[in-house]
């Protein structure tokens, strides 16, 4: 039951994802959270950091779309200024913002990752519909209303692997 949530990999931020590792994988697009995996939840616009690394995605030819559980404004206000592709409501991990995702970059499912922060939206979606998920640990300490109700049963999911010896997991404040 609990292998749904495990990610193909982990990695502490979405900058330690280079597109050359992603190309050798034969990658052509991601699928990414937008809220505490790009930026805080409450940050409006992309840090120069993140631009930086969106461009080299798209210099190496590889598509990012960002699939959302938050409100139109929030993901168009964020997405549109670096002309991304989004979808917002998405209702992770429900499959349908994940196939539309891959029909916006015209891709396959082994030719796409999942990139998010938590397991119950991004991780157990990407897994649900075969694709490589990669598991980054929230950019912001503090979460949404909604959030935070995830992150206790994350929480309890992640204790569960760990006694399995299935979760590597490193914390944040290290």
């Amino acid at each position: 039951m609990y292998q749904n949530f495990v990610p193909s990999e982990y990695v502490k931020e979405v900058f330690d994802i280079k597109p050359e590792t992603l190309i050798e994988k034969n990658i052509k697009g991601i699928i990414t959270d937008l809220d505490n995996t790009l930026v805080e939840w409450d940050r409006p616009e992309a840090t120069p950091q993140l631009i930086d690394w969106l461009k080299s995605m798209k210099d190496a030819g590889i598509q990012v779309v960002i699939v959302s559980n938050n409100k139109e404004l929030r993901v168009k206000s964020f997405a549109d200024p670096l002309g991304i592709p989004f979808i917002f409501q998405a209702r992770k991990p429900m499959g349908h913002a994940f196939r539309k995702a891959l029909r916006i970059m015209e891709a396959k499912r082994g030719q796409v990752v999942v990139i998010g922060d938590q397991m119950l939206t991004d991780i157990f979606g990407g897994n649900r519909n075969k694709m490589h998920t990669i598991l980054v640990l929230p950019v912001a300490q503090s979460d949404g209303f909604f959030t935070r109700f995830n992150r206790r049963m994350e929480r309890r999911i992640m204790k569960k692997l760990k006694e399995k010896g299935q979760l590597m997991w490193e914390e944040k404040n290290e």
